[in-house]
């Protein structure tokens, strides 16, 4: 479903303070950017993307791209008193133009991991409680736009943040800023479902294919080979939703070699198998 958001064009952001029993909305994607926080939802299940987890007490997400479905369902959650807050501001409060500044690095590169969403600890969630609550009672004016800014940069510092879906399945480039790594990331997502060598890559890039590995994996943090498949993966299940291909279509056309390896491989990375991924998803859409 694509949400129509409350958000007036005369105003900086929308915010929405809630408290709830339940979770009804279905799943759904909008082009303004959205910060939701949700207290005492403990069992909660969480879906942004093709990533699903059941959250804590407390839960923390930004999402900044426009083409991201996004649900927060009932699970296992009993408790009656959920309170949910809902930001939601367009791009163009915080402009290239000022982005580009140094003094809103950290925030810039916070918004650009936010495409696929971006998750909040605890620890970073309890620094920030006082400013969400500031802004549920302050809202209009001068000084809650402040407030907002604030909250943005705080969030911002976490080191511990961490992003939810593929970057593949939200259909966004992955930019490093090593050169070389960029190079290859641009060319496993054009041939990722061809046969992708070690060699080939390192030559690429004018590297021995064990220096480049080891580069490869200090500045990205993942094996070569874990990044492949989840790249194959994410395109796996976007292919999943949006097309009626089969199963075994959609395996060959990603790039993996049999059924029962793609089958395998997805059931490790999501939990469930191609055909449940696909089902479990289609629940969620309704028709408007």
């Amino acid at each position: 479903m694509r949400e129509i958001t409350p958000l007036s064009d005369s105003d900086c952001f929308y915010l929405a303070d809630r408290h709830k029993s339940t979770f009804d909305f279905p799943i759904h994607s909008h082009p303004e950017y959205e910060l939701n926080f949700i207290g005492n939802g403990a069992g909660v299940r969480r879906t942004v993307g093709d990533h699903s987890e059941t959250i804590g007490d407390y839960d923390l997400v930004l999402i900044t791209s426009p083409n991201l479905e996004h649900v927060w369902e009932q699970g296992a959650c009993t408790n009656t008193d959920i309170r949910e807050i809902t930001i939601q501001f367009t791009s163009d409060v915080l402009p290239n133009s000022l982005l580009s500044k140094n003094q809103f690095h950290s925030i810039r590169r916070m918004l650009d991991r936010a495409q696929c969403g971006l998750s909040f600890s605890l620890s970073t969630i309890m620094k920030v409680y006082g400013k969400l609550d500031a802004l549920s009672h302050q809202q209009r004016g001068f000084h809650a736009v402040l407030t907002f800014l604030e909250l943005l940069y705080d969030l911002s510092l976490s080191e511990d943040a961490r992003t939810l879906s593929s970057s593949s399945f939200a259909r966004i480039e992955t930019r490093s800023e090593s050169r070389r790594v960029a190079k290859v990331q641009a060319f496993i997502a054009q041939h990722y479902s061809e046969d992708i060598r070690l060699e080939a890559l390192a030559d690429l890039v004018g590297m021995t294919p064990v220096a480049f590995s080891r580069f490869f994996h200090q500045r990205t943090g993942r094996t070569l080979s874990n990044y492949i498949i989840d790249i194959r993966i994410g395109r796996a299940s976007r292919l999943l939703i949006d097309s009626d291909q089969t199963v075994g279509e959609i395996c060959y056309d990603c790039g993996f070699n049999t059924l029962s390896n793609f089958n395998r491989i997805f059931k490790q990375k999501k939990g469930c198998t191609p055909k449940e991924f696909r089902e479990n998803f289609h629940k969620k859409k309704v028709i408007v």
